[in-house]
């Protein structure tokens, strides 16, 4: 089975929009992950770690 990884990414993406984390194993994903909430100024903490990234989306007050 092939895995379209900018569609994984999208997936993961609509998630922290949602206000829920998400993990990314490759630093591909992670990357275009980056890019796109860059662009869209949606504050993150991103946590790497030697096994991925994790996106954990930081509250917002008001």
């Amino acid at each position: 089975m092939i895995i379209n990884r900018k569609h994984l990414a999208k997936a993961k993406l609509e998630k922290i929009k949602k206000g829920y984390s998400a993990y990314a194993e490759t630093e591909e994903v992670a990357q275009w992950i980056e890019k796109e909430l860059a662009n869209m100024d949606i504050p993150v903490h991103i946590d790497r770690t030697p096994h991925g990234y994790w996106f954990i989306p930081e509250k917002q007050e008001g």
